[in-house]
């Protein structure tokens, strides 16, 4: 059975709204919605106004003084149309107070919650908005989310996200001098060394960076990284293999060089595995490890790489060259 994706008429930013808001809307209407956003900067423009307008109608319809004016109206009798002049102008300037305290009005207090992983340790968390968020190991962040907006900095680590939908409040990752932004997607978010790596599983993400108007925009499965100094570099094709791996607790390596193997799985375990020369760093490596099981590393290593294992104490294996 075809399925019809729904489509406003070009431009109508208010109608996507009220379309993703709608109890019948479908994944394919949400696709077609971020193909619209794709079209044009002044469509995203629209966007972002419309954001700001349902933003200010939800502060109005919890505004005390609006609806004690409503329920004036309301009981007041039925009186020729000129009667109803004063009124409505009085109606009318309630509305442009209340618009001009929305504007200088604080936000919303808002709410953080912090989240941390340890070593070793993966944690998966629904956030209020729904969102779904996967903490890698050694990962820490907080989410902090008022009525205008959510955010979430990535102080270490990685994690992986899958956004919530909510039409009204943008969804934005900051790490280090980049910012991601998000409209209903899969993506991850990496901190390494000062730089900042973005990749994308579905949906769209803006990538930028404070202070610069750059925007990089991904699509499923692209990449792209942020160096220290907030300089977005060119997008990459994604390793989907490996995104799609560290999640399920498998790490994948396409001729890795050792010790940048190594680096990586050490990161999962207390149990830390050396070069006893560092020469050997530079031999590479393909496979397939769980995350944290070093033993079986350690294993395969001696018997593809002609390499010796000695184990000084529980808590760390040195590699040595096997000698002929």
């Amino acid at each position: 059975m075809n399925t019809r994706t729904w489509q406003p008429a070009d431009g109508e930013a208010e109608a996507w709204m009220a379309r993703l808001m709608a109890p019948d809307c479908t994944p394919a209407d949400r696709a077609a919605f971020e193909d619209w956003l794709a079209q044009s900067p002044r469509n995203i423009e629209a966007w972002l106004e419309m954001e700001r307008v349902q933003a200010l109608s939800a502060q109005l319809r919890s505004d005390e003084m609006l609806r004690a004016t409503t329920r004036a109206i309301r009981r007041t009798p039925a009186r020729p149309f000129n009667a109803w002049l004063p009124a409505a102008a009085a109606a009318v300037l309630v509305v442009a107070v209340a618009a001009i305290w929305w504007r200088y009005e604080p936000e919303t207090a808002a709410t953080s919650h912090r989240y941390a992983t340890t070593t070793g340790q993966q944690s998966e968390v629904t956030l209020a908005d729904g969102t779904v968020v996967l903490l890698d190991t050694g990962t820490q962040l907080t989410a902090t989310f008022d009525s205008r907006e959510r955010v979430v900095e990535l102080e270490r680590g990685r994690a992986q996200f899958v956004v919530g939908v909510d039409a009204q409040r943008p969804f934005l990752v900051k790490a280090g001098p980049s910012v991601v932004r998000d409209v209903g997607t899969t993506f991850q978010v990496a901190r390494r060394e000062g730089a900042v790596d973005v990749g994308l599983l579905e949906g769209r993400v803006d990538v930028s960076t404070t202070g610069d108007r750059a925007v990089a925009r991904l699509a499923p499965g692209e990449a792209v990284s942020v160096d220290a100094a907030g300089r977005i570099g060119p997008k990459a094709p994604l390793d989907v293999a490996s995104a799609r791996a560290w999640p399920q607790g498998d790490l994948v390596f396409k001729q890795r060089r050792l010790d940048e193997l190594l680096a990586e799985m050490n990161k999962y375990s207390k149990q830390q595995v050396r070069l006893a020369d560092p020469a050997l760093g530079g031999l590479t490596v393909s496979g397939v490890f769980h995350a944290g099981d070093q033993d079986a590393l350690v294993a395969v290593l001696e018997r593809g790489w002609s390499l010796r294992a000695e184990r000084r104490g529980a808590d760390e294996i040195v590699l040595h060259r096997r000698d002929n």
